[in-house]
């Protein structure tokens, strides 16, 4: 089954991207190792989400030269290279935690690349700060991952494969500002959640036809799979202080049922709070999403 990715930044592609291929899975998509999926515990001198908006032009790291990292809303990344372009989603907040995840390309991903998409590099990030007008990508220990220099628009666009108004640089909007906003803090007497206690297979237990069919699995390096009772979804995810949780949505196939949306919750959330062996998620606005068990 073809993977769609979610969000669909790459519709907006022209004719030629559509011979990428499908999506891997989630196993191909996890970087190298086993890194921990927690913010370090660290003082952020400035975090802004909404500062990281705009074109960066990408150094301190393997990626190529002359790579230009867009950040426009929160579901809308593109990696343009020389030789074309990797489109997927990130998520951050005021903390300073950082996640993103590319779901589709065109063109040209590097042959270590090809299974997993994701760069390395990008994959690492689980934390920013600002430093003057430039941007740093942080790992959970602390260590900048990239250096994010203000870029205009990426030297070469093709435009019989890209659209050339994906490459322009993005301006912020009220919808941006209200999805990166700070998440309203959990409730009093719940114990929030850490990358350790969130780590594990959690499955829904309402409103599902057959149990453990609905869930979500969140991998200690970082990346996420799980089912809404028919599609199978995956991502990344990061964890942080106070229960602070932030997933990207990655990519789903669209087979329509009695769809559960326990893999949504996931994405939705900004904070969560465990209780034994319940997992329970809240929205930026405190509100609860819904609730998994461990298994």
């Amino acid at each position: 089954m073809r993977l769609i990715a979610v969000p669909v930044l790459l519709i907006a592609l022209l004719a030629g991207c559509a011979d990428a291929g499908g999506a891997p899975s989630a196993d191909s998509a996890a970087p190298a190792g086993d890194a921990p999926a927690s913010a370090a515990t660290r003082t952020v001198p400035e975090a802004d989400p909404v500062a990281l908006i705009g074109n960066w032009r990408v150094t301190g790291t393997e990626e190529q030269e002359g790579a230009v990292l867009r950040l426009a809303g929160p579901s809308d990344l593109a990696l343009f290279r020389p030789c074309g372009m990797l489109g997927g989603g990130w998520r951050a907040d005021g903390a300073g935690m950082f996640v993103a995840e590319v779901t589709g390309y065109s063109v040209c991903p590097s042959p270590a690349e090809a299974e997993r998409w994701t760069p390395a590099w990008l994959a690492r990030a689980s934390g920013y700060r600002l430093a003057g007008v430039d941007r740093e990508l942080l790992d959970p220990a602390g260590e900048v991952v990239a250096r994010l220099a203000p870029a205009t628009a990426p030297g070469r666009v093709d435009p019989k494969r890209i659209s050339p108004d994906l490459a322009e640089p993005p301006v912020v909007t009220d919808q941006d500002r209200q999805a990166l906003a700070p998440a309203a803090p959990l409730p009093a007497g719940l114990t929030p959640a850490t990358a350790r206690t969130l780590a594990g297979r959690w499955v829904a237990v309402d409103g599902v036809r057959r149990p453990g069919e609905a869930h979500v699995e969140l991998r200690a390096d970082g990346a996420w799979s799980g089912s809404d009772g028919c599609n199978g979804s995956r991502g990344r995810w990061v964890a942080g202080e106070g229960g602070t949780l932030l997933a990207t949505a990655g990519s789903s196939t669209l087979i329509g049922c009695e769809n559960h949306p326990a893999t949504s919750w996931l994405y939705q959330a900004r904070r969560a709070a465990t209780a034994g062996d319940q997992l329970t998620l809240f929205d930026v606005a405190g509100k609860e999403l819904g609730r998994l068990r461990r298994g």
